[in-house]
């Protein structure tokens, strides 16, 4: 296969290809014994009608495209082989330049990852904030976890208060015209809340359990149905229950009873343990993308658009997959919410940009720093994978797809490169 290279602009190279003859017909050949069934021919029985009769009648051309299927994988191999170091970063663009039935040459545009210089990446003295937790912050756990080991309790003899969790009937009307959702019995609401219209839960305050009494509300102005935005409207409501709820006593039985400490001091020591671990794990992640962020945005690179397109439907497809786990399919979704494909693509295009530049920015700085997995890392790396999954090591390795491998020294050499620019560019 004799062939001529041309630099192209934005990372594209083009191939004009002299497919040898002999490649050719045995192509065309391959597409006739392919498609002979579908030719019909009066004095031939259907599947052997020979080819000279087909090209006769129909030219040579009609075996082309199929002939063109056939051999455009094996061409493009053979060009990877020949150009060992090229990297496509998406599929080829064919286009026929001169075709008959005994010659083809072929353009072939190839989009490979553009060259470029990393923006300085050590040095660059950046502060991470101190991870601080306050007494408020470990009394809010605490907080929470009392409300959850209360207890509702059935109140009477007091009205509903602010804070009560009230169960009534309700009916709402309009200019006297009761309206499409707003009757509804034995209705719990948390006076408080904010669930209802704003002042509905004021005017229950004050309500006892067996009293009826009219609530007037005015509907937001941005209120989703339109025929009650801004409205007035008045709810006929009937009170049948007050609940309130019961706090434990915050000492060293409470602690006893939501964790694993005999002590309320043992229990507030370690919420604080957690929350630091927490806090400072979300400042460090915080720290690595501030980091790249920062070497990325300061160096330049042209990116390809077959890459952006690429990574935009990476996302897209990420995307709708996670809408089908939640029971929802993708041609719905752009439905109810009035969108579709395409807007979105629009939405993703500058995040997948992004996100392409940090990764080529981030392999650029692999490669020059020449990180790599050594046999020891990635051993013990699938060490910790079988023991998650309770198996051993041998019969882990023996389930391990060829893709999971290699995500597992990305995985490794990813680890040293941040390792690397947070020793290299966080202030001490």
């Amino acid at each position: 296969m004799n062939y001529n290279k041309e630099i192209l602009e934005n990372s594209e190279i083009k191939y004009i290809i002299d497919v040898p003859a002999d490649d050719w017909k045995q192509a065309i050949l391959e597409a006739y014994n392919k498609t002979k069934s579908k030719f019909s021919i009066e004095g031939f029985r259907k599947g052997k009608v020979p080819m000279k009769v087909i090209t006769n009648m129909y030219g040579v051309g009609v075996f082309f495209e199929d002939a063109l299927d056939i051999i455009l994988p094996t061409i493009y191999r053979q060009l990877l082989d020949a150009e060992t170091e090229l990297m496509p970063v998406a599929q080829p663009d064919f286009d026929i330049v001169a075709i008959s039935d005994t010659d083809l040459k072929l353009s072939c545009v190839v989009t490979v990852k553009p060259e470029f210089t990393v923006a300085k990446y050590t040095g660059l003295n950046l502060k991470q904030d101190a991870v601080k937790i306050t007494k408020e912050d470990v009394d809010a756990e605490v907080n929470t976890a009392l409300e959850k080991a209360g207890a509702w309790e059935a109140i009477e003899g007091r009205p509903a208060m602010k804070g009560d969790t009230v169960i009534l009937d309700f009916s709402g009307s309009v200019d006297g015209v009761k309206f499409e959702g707003g009757t509804a019995e034995k209705q719990s609401l948390e006076l408080g809340s904010g669930m209802f219209i704003p002042g509905f839960e004021e005017q229950v305050e004050g309500v006892s359990i067996g009293e009826e009494k009219n609530v007037t509300v005015t509907f937001p102005a941005e209120y989703g149905a339109d025929n009650l935005a801004g409205k007035d409207a008045v709810f006929a409501i009937k009170l049948h229950e007050i609940k309130s709820k019961s706090l434990p006593e915050l000492n060293d039985e409470f602690a006893k009873d939501v964790s694993e400490f005999d002590t309320l001091a043992e229990y507030k020591m370690d919420i604080l343990n957690r929350l630091e671990k927490t806090a400072t794990e979300k400042s460090v992640r915080e720290m690595e993308n501030k980091v790249i962020d920062a070497i990325a945005d300061a160096t330049e690179v042209s990116i390809p658009d077959a890459m952006i397109e690429s990574q935009v439907a990476d996302m897209i497809e990420e995307f709708e997959y996670r809408l089908t786990s939640q029971g929802m399919k993708a041609d719905d979704y752009y439905k109810y919410t009035n969108s579709s494909r395409d807007e979105l693509k629009v939405k993703y295009n500058e995040t997948a940009d992004k996100q392409v530049k940090v990764r080529l920015v981030m392999e650029a700085i692999i490669i020059a720093e020449k990180m790599s997995a050594t046999e020891d890392e990635i051993n013990a790396k699938i060490a910790d994978f079988a023991k998650g999954a309770s198996k051993d090591v041998e019969e882990f390795k023996s389930t391990m797809h060829p893709q999971q491998a290699m995500y597992i020294e990305n995985q490794i050499v990813t680890d040293k490169l941040i390792a690397f620019l947070l020793d290299s560019n966080v202030a001490k």
